[in-house]
């Protein structure tokens, strides 16, 4: 099992306390294991097991718990025969109808430690804002980093390569399960099919009653194919429209929205860098794992320049950076990164195999007169960097501790 400290840094300082512990991300994101190793690490600081309820409500053992009532009903039966502070776990929450009435009856009336996990952004909207304001802390749960994957792949490949190993990372991306797989590339885009299938169906399909799932495959189909360029609802409307087919622009955009509320996809917005403010058309998205993409639409070596930009993004996220795409007059920058007092401006390459490539990738910052650090990013091997600015192969910047 990979420990995925990242995460567990983040968690700890919260452990034992009263604040209710959310773990949100995309369906098979590692979530339940995030589970596990709490509890590891609760039983290493000398918490009995027996202190600990875990429930997953998409175990059919559960139905009958799926209800606020039936659910405060077990636990209160059950807290009641534990001696001392009890430890809650409850996976996959959102299937409990009116959970948020239950959770809080929870941390009212019992001396609790509660975690529990969703794999929906809008977990912690409506009515949960209300009844829980102020009283729990976030942590999202992404598929495995490189360097996550990394460790897990050598666990089954230990005389692999770096290069191969990340030509598979490539290829598979990092949900956490193909480590069980062997990373076998057959069995592992099976996998990946039947786990994007599930999210569409059960995240999406189900949770927000979409009628046209013929539809909803086909924008999907598109933000996939596009994801690393801008493009906005009205221009899918207008492509839907050249096909025979009549869209209204909301619903292309309600749709996404649900994808991006299942943590399928990610919005990225644009900034102007000239005029200091966000830009309301053209976004940018990306896929919560390049290896689904890979999977479904397939094309990873004829769009690898955006593969490419989509394990960036991810990677900068899941070190907690805001993200945007600057624009500077006629240019573009990739991501301008913010995290607290920090700035980082990244630009993302396949190869900078000439002069050209060059000077549009380095030059995308000279417009900028700040002195915060700004990398172009490449498969090259060798260091190119020039005017002050850094240039990194892809694989150490992923792997790299920070970056300053």
């Amino acid at each position: 099992m990979i420990k995925r400290e990242t995460y567990l840094g983040r968690i700890r300082p919260f452990i034992g306390n009263e604040l209710i512990k959310v773990l949100t991300g995309i369906r098979r994101s590692g979530k339940s294991v995030m589970l596990e190793l709490i509890q590891d690490e609760l039983t290493a600081q000398g918490v009995d097991p027996s202190q600990f309820i875990k429930l997953n409500f998409e175990d059919m053992r559960n139905a009958a718990l799926c209800s606020a009532e039936a659910l405060h009903g077990e636990i209160t039966r059950r807290v009641s025969a534990i001696a001392g502070k009890a430890y809650l776990f409850f996976d996959e929450i959102q299937e409990v109808a009116d959970w948020e009435k239950c959770i809080n009856s929870f941390r009212i009336e019992f001396d609790c430690d509660i975690y529990i996990t969703g794999s929906n952004a809008k977990l912690l909207s409506g009515e949960l804002a209300t009844y829980l304001a102020g009283r729990y802390v976030e942590f999202v749960i992404y598929p495995f980093s490189y360097s996550e994957f990394l460790e897990a792949y050598r666990l089954m490949v230990p005389d692999a390569n770096e290069h191969d190993a990340f030509n598979n990372y490539l290829r598979l991306g990092g949900m956490p399960y193909l480590g069980n797989l062997r990373y076998e590339e057959s069995p592992s885009q099976q996998y990946l099919q039947d786990l994007f299938n599930s999210v569409v169906l059960k995240d999406i399909v189900k949770r927000n009653k979409v009628r046209d799932v013929d539809l909803l495959e086909r924008i999907i189909s598109y933000v996939f194919s596009n994801a690393g360029n801008t493009f906005s609802a009205t221009s899918i409307s207008k492509y839907f429209k050249s096909e025979n087919r009549v869209v209204a622009t909301e619903t292309v955009l309600n749709y996404i929205n649900y994808c991006v509320d299942a943590f399928l996809v990610y919005r990225v917005r644009r900034q102007d860098l000239q005029g200091k403010k966000l830009l309301t058309v053209n976004e940018k998205y990306y896929v919560a794992d390049h290896g689904i993409r890979e999977a479904v639409y397939g094309g990873a070596i004829d769009d690898i320049n955006l593969i490419l930009e989509n394990i960036v993004y991810m990677e900068l996220i899941r070190r907690g950076y805001d993200v945007t795409v600057g624009k500077t007059g006629e240019k573009e920058i990739d991501f301008i990164c913010k995290r607290k007092s920090e700035i980082l401006y990244v630009q993302v390459a396949y190869l900078l195999a000439s002069e050209d490539t060059i000077r549009r990738e380095f030059g995308a910052f000279e417009s900028i007169r700040d002195n915060y650090p700004k990398y172009v990013v490449s498969l090259d091997e060798f260091n190119m960097s020039r005017n002050g600015y850094k240039h990194m192969n892809i694989r150490e910047f992923l792997l790299a501790p920070e970056w300053n």
